[in-house]
């Protein structure tokens, strides 16, 4: 449900509410080469078309801190003073094409303007929420809309003549490399559960180092950490992002130690040693997140409860299975010529079109450097003879034709797969 919100007056504030309301507000001047790479065609079309109508319209949330973090941002979303109805009147007035009204009811339309599409979103306060979505509120009120968002650094606005405009010490907390809730934490959680991981995704993304936590934030993480078991959706997107950042080690047993874990579908007794020893082999290696996350699982089960809650892909499931199984049973012989056969044979058996890429990150997770050089510079070499072949040479039978190919992938296994079609069919006895 939504209402159209104007300035109260005579309310009761708390004294954290009038506290957050004292803030100065800060503003400076960007003028970056990333900021001014913004302005295509289709973004002056749509400020001056705002302008024009005198609707408040700035740059929002973490294309922000991109640009602050000298980074042009992959996606630009922006927050106007004007209500729904008013921008389609708008966009309709000029012969602007809308799509997606699905966000219309939460504020937010996008437009097409010189074949880019521009996400706007009205002000809002939230009214009320369930731990996920929130009732909200149009406002007018800037700071009000700073004040629902997550964490400062997300949480500032910017102009299109490059002033910014930071409720919360955004900016300061930016350049301090510091994460921090927007006012009381708790409350923030409380709001949506999900910015739980989100703490720990922007601080594996920002933090120089770990352990450099308000210890009122991670009380308030331990607090409501149970609120993460009604989530389902967005989960896994967090875990992933948290698993390629910095920190990984450090922020994986702090899921851990604040009993996060056994609401986001993560094993309780985890393998925390083997955690730590893959996050150090895979070094430098860019694994998939699930190699890293695989460490953390005993036995199959775990993968299959892992399934059930975060409904990861067909591929995560298997590559995940596929580790588990095999990183103990598929290992290189130390004392042979060809330690990377074993890992061959494993893709040549399969006979599956992803073996080669579950058998490269296995071989991160093991650590195993030069294996993986060199698995990367191998081309799967395909079996040289067909049933075709093995008629030709004379033989009708299909039960003989298949345990005669059997018989001719053994040798040619054992060739190093290096054994050709006519010599491999010489063993064939004639009739």
């Amino acid at each position: 449900m939504l209402r159209h919100l104007y300035p109260r007056h005579g309310s009761v504030l708390s004294w954290s509410r009038l506290c957050i309301l004292k803030r100065r507000l800060f503003t400076m001047k960007l003028q970056s080469a990333e900021f001014q790479s913004l302005f295509t065609q289709g973004l002056k079309s749509l400020t001056e078309l705002f302008e024009k109508e005198n609707h408040e319209l700035r740059i929002a949330g973490g294309a922000v801190r991109d640009l602050l973090n000298g980074v042009k941002p992959q996606d630009v979303d922006f927050a106007t003073t004007a209500t729904p109805a008013q921008m389609k009147g708008l966009f309709e007035s000029a012969g602007i094409r809308l799509i997606n009204n699905k966000g219309e009811k939460h504020g937010t339309i996008t437009a097409r303007l010189h074949e880019e599409n521009f996400e706007i979103t009205t002000l809002r306060i939230d009214v009320t929420t369930d731990g996920r979505h929130a009732e909200v509120e149009f406002t007018t009120d800037w700071q009000k809309d700073a004040e629902r968002r997550d964490l400062t650094i997300n949480s500032m606005f910017l102009g299109f003549d490059g002033t910014l405009f930071d409720y919360f010490n955004g900016y300061e907390d930016l350049k301090n490399k510091k994460v921090r809730f927007v006012g009381e934490a708790r409350q923030r959680i409380q709001e949506d559960y999900l910015r739980i991981l989100r703490y720990f995704r922007f601080y594996g993304r920002i933090v120089e180092k770990p352990g450099e936590h308000d210890p009122e934030t991670l009380e308030a993480i331990a607090e409501n950490a149970k609120g993460l078991a009604g989530i389902s959706g967005q989960i896994w997107v967090e875990l992933k992002k948290i698993l390629v950042g910095s920190h990984v080690t450090h922020l994986v047993h702090l899921i851990y130690d604040l009993d996060v874990a056994p609401h986001i579908g993560l094993p309780a007794r985890a393998s925390l040693d083997e955690f730590n020893q893959v996050c150090k082999n895979v070094e430098g290696s860019s694994p998939k997140p699930m190699t890293l996350l695989a460490s953390l699982f005993k036995v199959q089960d775990d993968v299959m409860k892992l399934d059930l809650r975060l409904k990861i892909s067909k591929e995560e499931k298997n590559l995940a299975s596929f580790l588990v199984k095999s990183r103990r049973d598929l290992l290189k012989a130390t004392d042979s010529p060809e330690p990377l056969k074993p890992y061959q044979d494993h893709i040549i058996d399969s006979r599956e079109p992803d073996a080669p890429a579950r058998v490269r990150e296995l071989l991160k997770y093991q650590g195993e450097r030069a294996l993986l050089t060199e698995m990367e510079r191998w081309s799967v070499p395909p079996f040289p003879v067909s049933g075709h072949d093995v008629r030709k040479a004379g033989v009708s039978s299909g039960k003989e034709i298949g345990a005669l190919l059997r018989q001719m992938r053994e040798q040619w296994n054992k060739s190093g797969y290096r054994m050709e079609k006519d010599e491999l069919l010489s063993h064939i006895k004639k009739p």
